[in-house]
């Protein structure tokens, strides 16, 4: 059964069909790709899962549920975690502070306001604190405000902070912008091993090395419709796909 299934969802702005009439299906444990051209919809899709805008049709079905009608911040607690294009940290927050304010279990919701939660938190929070700055490479920097870090840096706590709230999937939206072949080869060992701790994965992403690397199933959108869906090396070799996205001869 699918963790995540989207049936005929779309999502217009005013004539712009920016989703039109997509399905997808994400199994537990996959690392799902999603591709496309600038404009293409992916997104937009991530955000229609996130609760930032409403369908227009369609439905959205996680873990059984129909999302429909929760907003943002309850699909958080149903474990629906994100990362964005455009890093959003909480800058004047320090790198710890901005993982600690991410903590999302019901022990860490139960406790209201800032005293208790830090004189009266979890048990282990610390410690789940810690082996996220060790996953991401930041524990010298713990103490260091976001918005110092440097741009790499500032990708990778993004990621640490979703991973905060114990996502059952967390969606990545182009995580490698702006990274160089190091850090991109980096980021491809955190995603598996992100997997490897039981979270499924929605990469949305341009770099292809990446994706073709990480992935075992693809789809690709243009002009907000899917077009094509299968195992990387099935994208690799179809023809609509390399006409509309990768480059290759129709």
């Amino acid at each position: 059964m699918a963790l995540l299934e989207l049936k005929n969802v779309s999502r217009h702005f005013g004539g712009v069909r920016a989703v039109d009439g997509l399905d997808l299906a994400i199994e537990p444990g996959q690392i799902f790709g999603l591709i496309g051209p600038n404009g293409s919809g992916k997104s937009t899709t991530v955000n229609l899962i996130s609760g930032l805008f409403p369908l227009t049709a369609g439905s959205i079905v996680f873990q059984n549920e129909d999302l429909a009608k929760l907003p943002t911040h309850l699909r958080l607690q149903t474990g629906i975690a994100r990362t964005f294009q455009n890093i959003r940290l909480f800058g004047q927050l320090t790198v710890w502070q901005n993982l600690w304010v991410a903590q999302n279990s019901p022990a860490d919701r139960a406790k209201r306001g800032f005293f208790a939660r830090w004189l009266g938190g979890q048990s282990g929070v610390r410690e789940e604190i810690s082996q996220l700055l060790e996953f991401s490479g930041l524990a010298h920097k713990q103490d260091e405000l976001a918005a110092n870090l440097a741009f790499g840096e500032q990708r990778r706590l993004e990621l640490a902070r979703a991973l905060a709230t114990r996502p059952t999937l967390i969606m990545l939206d182009e995580p490698a912008a702006g990274m160089n072949t190091e850090e991109i080869g980096q980021l491809r060992e955190r995603i598996l091993k992100i997997r490897t701790q039981g979270t499924t994965v929605l990469l949305v992403e341009h770099v292809m090395e990446l994706v073709m690397g990480v992935t075992d199933r693809i789809a690709v959108l243009n002009f907000g419709q899917k077009i094509a869906e299968g195992t990387p090396a099935e994208i690799q070799a179809d023809v609509a796909v390399r006409k509309a996205y990768l480059g290759g001869d129709a």
